[in-house]
């Protein structure tokens, strides 16, 4: 791939580091495990220091890139039929219409730039019944706050959303050095499943959201206090959460709990 890499100038518009690290690439493509038959989509293939290597297991791959010129460079070394390359946006990308035409759910994976990757997993939810599993390299401080448990520093809303979706398991960390050019972090290398069996349900997506959100604002506070509209103290008490505690300390679980009674109550979120 070194010798390929000469071929393609990095980008600071799309915000490119592009993975040139042998024994990564390497784990990668065997954690992912691809086989012939499944539906997979690379975000952001680059110069294809993934697409490569998987191609050469399976015989089809599909692959989302918004930089032209690397799309038509990598157009030449594969055939449409072994390698469909869509030239856009992914945060455009209709994901209903490709899982539509596949009938098939399907695997996702890839090095995703920090300016897009906490809003393309936003945008990602609403289509975690389509996917099979996601393979994402984030960096590290993005997939630490994907991964975050209660009580821990990087535990947050997005924690809460992504996982109430996803089981999220790290399965890499992966130096700058790994990366050309260079990036000021580290990264991580994590796999999202949907939960076949989910251990969280709620009504309304909507609500969790919108009480984690009112939660994490005031992330210092006591929830007595930063959840002092939505509940009294006696009410958290009655739920069975300690409202001495803070946002940080409370488990998806419980904020189910929350949002399942704002629901039966008919709570309105405000606009």
């Amino acid at each position: 791939m070194k010798k390929n890499f000469n071929l393609f100038k990095p980008s600071k518009k799309f915000g490119q580091n592009f993975l040139i690290d042998k024994i990564v690439i390497s784990n990668i493509v065997d954690n992912l495990n691809p086989k012939s038959g499944e539906v997979l989509l690379e975000i952001g293939p680059g110069f294809g220091s993934l697409t490569f290597p998987i191609l050469k297991r399976i015989d089809k791959l599909y692959a989302v890139e918004i930089d032209k010129n690397l799309s038509e460079k990598l157009k030449n070394f594969f055939s449409p039929e072994k390698l469909t390359i869509f030239s856009e946006n992914i945060i455009k990308f209709n994901f209903l219409k490709f899982y539509k035409k596949k009938a098939k759910r399907i695997r996702i994976f890839g090095n995703l730039p920090y300016n897009i990757s906490v809003f393309l997993m936003i945008k990602l939810l609403k289509f975690s019944y389509l996917i099979e599993d996601m393979h994402f390299m984030f960096q590290k401080e993005v997939a630490d706050r994907i991964q975050a448990n209660p009580s821990e520093k990087s535990y947050g809303k997005l924690s809460i959303i992504i996982q109430y979706f996803f089981k999220v398991t790290l399965l890499l960390d992966i130096s700058k050095e790994s990366f050309s050019p260079i990036p000021k972090v580290n990264s991580s290398f994590i796999r999202l499943q949907p939960h076949v069996c989910s251990p969280y349900h709620v009504k309304d997506i909507t609500m969790l959201s919108y009480v984690t959100n009112v939660a994490f604002s005031q992330r210092r506070k006591i929830v007595k206090h930063s959840l002092s509209k939505l509940f009294s103290e006696k009410k958290l008490c009655d739920l069975g959460i300690n409202p001495l505690l803070r946002a940080e300390n409370i488990s998806i679980s419980e904020y189910c709990r929350l949002t399942e009674y704002l629901v039966k109550k008919n709570f309105l979120i405000p606009k």
